[in-house]
């Protein structure tokens, strides 16, 4: 077989359903060999970046790698948003991207740059292959780190020369990612750290979802009834309604969980990746740390780890839960619950009015606890993560690690094909809307169905916040828009421009056969 149909048996064993990318002249015997797979299905994107976001949605939400391609030069430099955004939010992903051959890289070639060290700074591993009969140990390879903890992206690139080469290959086997969990010692260690505080807080990270540790973390908080707050991504692993779910921390102003997090002794911080938020924003006083994750921590003067458990979390959890804990009861002074309620809007009042807020509540009260929600990033992406609460965890999508803008259209794509049977509502800024707007071509030609929310205000929101706070003006964030809806229809979806939340309730809730835009026009 030619080496191009051998690294399609390599994906194939990878368990590969779907390879996101734009084809160039070096990757043409890759897609001829991806035209014959019966696993694997080709999405030929719009845009590499979008190629790459679809991977990094897929992967979080399919527990295995999402796979990018692209060609050399240009096409692998628009992959780096995307494959950088993977890195940092911790999505598996695998890049595969096209190169001139290597007769061309000694020296100054058309359309040749050295990807491997472009994408080094944005992936856990980059390579190039150097001997085509090593692609079976290089695709293992990758595909391995990229699903490793912490997850996150890997690229592999394949020189022209090689891409026809005859080659006898086969792939090797998938093995199990290996596990580690602390020792006994370390466990009783824990045990008395907890005992020894009075008033611990738990600080809940993604890494509790990505280890499919949710139940165990449940069980856990129940049994200390110590209060508890998520990170942005982490959002959902305490059920709403919950008496010890303090909602979310991390942001840079007005955390009010901030008044629960000082009051404490001791901070249990499960699952937490620094992407997020570095522990100087949440942890002035500098509180004791029990770490609990599934490498070490990091050396942080804000983060002085009293003690930590490395390993598998839901394994770290499960023991732990199977350990006389000592209950903590307590909570914060002050009704500080009904203080973050109030401050993030997450009470249920509700009007007339298209604020954020009450468009949140309103998706909040018609979704079912398999719906998706996929913010994009900008001002509206701090009131999803106060205002909106998913019904479970892995429901409610944000780039808050690389925070980029343009993911939430591409990801929609992603998240579709992960989860074909799960609604899907994309909730974007005009400004990120339009970064990856064509790609509900992509979507429109695949047959999907999901609700894209662009909040239309013509500036960049959060920018405009900032820049009136610090100099009293702003300058160089404001544009003009295109008619949201008749670019919609010109895509051959149906756009709608509600002017109140009645309408926009009838919208949301109607049977839905197509791709739906809803054009939110909010005060300039």
């Amino acid at each position: 077989m030619k080496l191009t149909d051998v690294l399609v048996k390599c994906l194939e064993n990878e368990g590969v359903e779907y390879v996101f990318g734009i084809v160039g002249t070096e990757t043409l015997d890759l897609a001829d060999s991806l035209s014959r797979s019966a696993k694997i299905r080709y999405i030929n994107v719009r845009h590499e970046q979008g190629a790459a976001f679809m991977a990094d949605v897929y992967g979080r939400l399919s527990k295995k790698a999402g796979v990018c391609l692209s060609t050399l030069g240009p096409g692998a430099a628009n992959l780096v948003t995307g494959i950088a955004s993977a890195k940092l939010d911790h999505s598996p992903l695998v890049a595969l991207i096209g190169q001139a051959g290597v007769e061309r890289q000694h020296h100054e070639s058309h359309q040749y740059v050295d990807i491997v060290k472009m994408l080094d700074p944005a992936t856990k591993w980059s390579t190039q292959i150097q001997d085509s009969k090593t692609v079976p140990t290089v695709v293992r390879k990758a595909f391995k780190i990229a699903q490793m903890e912490k997850p996150g992206s890997v690229a592999m690139v394949l020189p022209e020369n090689f891409t026809a080469e005859q080659i006898t290959n086969t792939p090797l086997p998938v093995t199990p990612l290996p596990e580690i969990v602390p020792d006994k010692e370390a466990l009783m260690t824990a045990e008395e750290l907890i005992h020894t505080y009075k008033k611990p807080f738990i600080l809940i990270g993604k890494g509790v979802i990505r280890q499919e540790a949710v139940e165990e973390l449940q069980t856990f908080i129940n049994t200390l009834q110590s209060p508890a707050a998520h990170s942005f991504m982490a959002k959902g692993v305490l059920e709403k309604e919950n008496p010890l779910n303090f909602y979310t921390f991390g942001f840079k102003e007005n955390d009010t969980v901030l008044n629960g997090i000082n009051e404490a002794d001791l901070l249990v911080v499960i699952g937490f990746d620094f992407v997020e938020q570095l522990p100087n924003s949440w942890n002035k006083h500098k509180l004791p740390v029990l770490h609990i994750d599934t490498i070490p921590a990091e050396v942080n003067e804000y983060y002085p780890v009293k003690w930590e458990l490395v390993g598998n979390i839901k394994k770290t959890l499960r023991s732990l839960n199977g350990a006389a804990l000592t209950r903590k009861a307590w909570l914060p002074s002050g009704n500080l619950q009904a203080k973050i309620e109030l401050n993030y809007r997450i009470t249920k009042q509700i009007d007339e009015t298209l604020t954020i807020e009450n468009v949140l509540k309103l998706i909040e009260m018609h979704s079912s606890e398999e719906t998706i929600v996929i913010s994009d990033v900008g001002s509206h992406k701090v009131s999803i993560a106060k205002t909106y609460q998913p019904k479970k965890p892995n429901r409610l999508i944000i780039s808050n690690g690389l925070a980029t803008m343009g993911i939430a259209i591409p990801g929609s794509i992603g998240a579709k094909l992960a989860c074909p049977a799960n609604p899907v509502i994309c909730v974007t800024g005009d400004g990120g809307a339009l970064m990856n707007f064509a790609e509900i071509e992509t979507a429109k030609r695949l047959g999907l169905l999901f609700t894209i929310i662009v909040l239309d205000d013509s500036m960049l929101k959060l920018e405009v916040k900032q820049m009136n706070k610090k100099f009293g003006h702003h300058y160089g964030v404001t544009f003009q828009n295109p008619d949201f809806v008749e670019l919609a229809r010109s895509f051959g979806i149906t756009g709608v421009r509600p002017h109140s939340l009645s309408e926009l309730q009838t919208i949301l809730t109607q049977p839905q056969t197509e791709i739906v835009l809803i054009d939110l026009v909010t005060q300039k």
